[in-house]
């Protein structure tokens, strides 16, 4: 225990040292706080002034600004309606441009007409002085025609004073002349209607012979001045080839012709005329192609013939007239049959 309250009475004896130090450093930084305060208030005070007198700077800046702000807003302002008036007139002036350069354009294409009138009217104007050039070359031109032409009438009137002269004369002569025409004109149809009936003589003496040496035969008939032969008696269908039938009965045929023929004046133009016919049906084929053909053909066979009896050339002659030249013209086999003929006639060249 006594240990103990000595260890107590030495702890409080190092305490108070302490403490007092303790305290005294604390005044101390108190003491340099307060100074620290103290100067930094001061400084404070002395900035806040400054901020002060600044702030009022500003503030009279700022009211300085605002002045020309609220200046600037109405230069602003005015500007915009300047610039809305010049925009409108800006709009005037384009569109018062655009009718300006469109009455340009429009005085472009009429000077561009006008110009090509002016040439066109040049050019008229350079063709008239061309054409009235040439009409007065044409002009002393025909003056001087005139001139050749008025010694050329006086030269044709003497020459037609001497041709009326001579007709004139030729007038008398002619008169003279048509008497002698008119009596030859006389003579000859006199001549001539003899030579005629002289053929028909002799056509008719052929035809009677004919009708004796033929008779009354169904496959032979007489139309009119020509005698007509069935062609199915004298060619089979579709050929042209002459049978020995068919000769036996062309034979008094040409027997009559080559009698009648030394009797007949050899100044009379005549000729046994043989001409083929056939019908409607149509034929095709490598020999006959068509009814002419065929026609033609059976003609110049029979020709053949009388010329190897022994009838001149020159007094024969064929032809073919296909089915173009009916003597019935109905569609049935009696008029096919009585269309398909050959025909024999004296006649003249």
């Amino acid at each position: 225990m006594a240990f103990s309250s000595r260890r107590s009475e030495r702890h409080a004896i190092n305490i108070w040292p302490g403490f007092v130090d303790a305290l005294s450093q604390l005044i101390m930084v108190i003491i340099f706080v307060l100074l620290f305060f103290t100067a930094g208030q001061f400084f404070l005070t002395d900035a806040l002034s400054g901020r002060d007198a600044a702030l009022r700077k500003l503030t009279d800046q700022i009211n300085q600004l605002t002045n020309i702000l609220a200046l600037e807003k109405q230069q602003n302002a005015d500007l915009e309606v300047k610039v809305t008036q010049l925009a409108a007139a800006l709009g005037q002036a384009n569109a018062a441009r655009e009718a300006l350069q469109n009455q340009v354009q429009e005085l472009g294409g009429k000077l561009q007409q006008s110009e090509n009138d002016l040439a066109a009217s040049r050019a008229r104007e350079q063709d008239l002085t061309a054409q009235v050039q040439a009409e007065q070359q044409k002009s002393a031109a025909a003056e001087t025609t005139a001139a050749d032409l008025a010694a050329q009438i006086e030269n044709l009137k003497a020459e037609l004073a001497r041709i009326g002269d001579a007709l004139n004369a030729s007038e008398a002569k002619n008169k003279e002349q048509q008497v002698q025409l008119a009596d030859l004109g006389q003579r000859l149809n006199q001549a001539l209607a003899s030579r005629v009936e002289e053929l028909a003589r002799y056509r008719s003496e052929f035809f009677g012979q004919l009708r004796q040496i033929l008779g009354n035969r169904p496959d032979i008939r007489v139309v009119g001045d020509r005698f007509v032969f069935q062609s199915e008696v004298l060619f089979a269908p579709g050929s042209a080839a002459l049978s020995p039938d068919a000769q036996q009965r062309l034979a008094p045929v040409a027997a009559a012709l080559k009698e009648l023929a030394p009797k007949i004046p050899t100044d009379l133009p005549w000729v046994l005329q043989i001409a083929g016919h056939t019908d409607k049906t149509p034929i095709a084929t490598a020999q006959f192609p068509s009814n002419w053909e065929l026609s033609t053909a059976r003609a110049l066979s029979v020709v053949r013939y009388f010329v190897a009896q022994g009838i001149p050339a020159d007094r024969l002659s064929a032809a073919g007239y296909g089915e173009f030249q009916p003597l019935d013209p109905a569609n049935t086999p009696e008029a096919y049959s009585k269309n398909r003929r050959i025909e024999l006639k004296l006649t003249e060249r």
